[in-house]
């Protein structure tokens, strides 16, 4: 348990590193994204835009929806609750797990004792003890679900609280287009 957990840790670093390290030199990124277009061979096509064939409409997810826009930074900020209290934070398709600062926690009636501080996790700040816990429901607009697993960070640590993988991969589909998360139950 510890080793996955130390894995997931790794991962959600090196997902959370993308984002930091595209805004600190968005040129080496755009030079990367360029350079892969630049060497894929040309592909001629002969098209007909007159003619546009039929094709059936994309169905629609049927369930509870919401929407987030971005905010000027690009990220999607949201007023959210954790066990019926209202948290403000972020939605980070790059983090593992959902993650709580400490004074979070207390405020939605998880008690945690030092000894509970076991877990090492890999952040974006380096190595830190965390503590595993169940996040008994975690509601966003109208999608909520129970039991959900999140880590509990030192608020020192973690001044955002993140909604990550172990609430977004329970949805039917969540995707960003044009701007906007799209969250479906």
């Amino acid at each position: 348990m510890l080793r996955n957990l130390l894995i997931l840790g790794v991962l959600a670093v090196a997902s959370a590193s993308f984002p930091m390290l595209y805004q600190s030199n968005p040129q080496m990124f755009e030079g990367l994204l360029k350079s892969a277009v630049e060497t894929s061979p040309a592909v001629e096509t002969d098209l007909n835009l007159a003619v546009v064939p039929d094709r059936p409409a994309t169905p629609q997810p049927l369930g509870r929806k919401v929407v987030i826009t971005a905010d000027s930074r690009g990220h999607f900020t949201s007023a959210f609750k954790l066990n019926g209290r209202t948290v403000d934070g972020m939605i980070d398709t790059g983090a593992t797990l959902v993650a709580i600062n400490g004074s979070t926690a207390r405020r939605i009636g998880i008690s945690l004792n030092a000894s509970d501080f076991k877990h090492q996790v890999n952040t974006a700040n380096g190595a830190i003890k965390a503590a595993l816990v169940t996040v008994d429901r975690l509601q966003i607009g109208k999608i909520t679900l129970d039991g959900v697993q999140a880590v509990v960070l030192d608020d020192k640590a973690l001044r955002t609280n993140l909604i990550g993988l172990s609430f977004l991969q329970r949805l039917e589909k969540y995707q960003v287009e044009n701007g906007a998360l799209l969250l479906v139950q």
